[in-house]
């Protein structure tokens, strides 16, 4: 049976890395994930960054609050935040694994320790580091300073 779900899973996920496949009828991407949600969980774009976690259902996204919609005027830049300076294939597999790992030898003491291996990503235990909040909150702040001055008249 396990090995029967995975199989279905596997086969799911196939149709979903498309950008042939544009929108699906409202009702159907309430409930399940589409190409269109999926887009946005491969985005590094500050607006999608860590969403859309689903792998069928989009329901769970959308009840934790990790749901956002593809934006049309917002279109998805695919790739990772920090590059990886290498085209190892290994090293692109086992990268994030090897860096917890480091962070959680190094880190001073316990709770420490746990918040490198239970927090968000970025998550640093003396807050260095760019969390996908704060990733979002400093675009936001941009997007907003770039708004107030498009309403300014031009100097001479």
């Amino acid at each position: 049976m396990v090995f029967f779900c995975a199989g279905v899973n596997l086969i799911y996920q196939f149709w979903i890395h498309t950008e042939m496949i544009g929108r699906m009828p409202r009702w159907f991407e309430a409930v399940m994930n589409t190409p269109s949600h999926h887009r946005v969980h491969h985005a590094t774009n500050p607006l999608y960054l860590d969403r859309n976690y689903a792998g069928v259902f989009i329901v769970w996204d959308r009840m934790f609050g990790s749901f956002v919609a593809e934006d049309e005027a917002e279109r998805p830049r695919y790739g990772i935040v920090k590059q990886l300076g290498s085209f190892n294939p290994l090293w692109a597999a086992v990268h994030e694994w090897v860096g917890i790992a480091c962070d959680v030898w190094h880190a001073p003491g316990l709770a420490a320790k746990i918040g490198y291996m239970v927090g968000p990503p970025g998550w640093s235990h003396d807050a260095s580091r760019d969390t996908s909040e704060t990733i979002r909150a400093k675009w936001a702040a941009r997007q907003a300073s770039r708004l107030d001055h498009s309403c300014e008249p031009a100097i001479p």
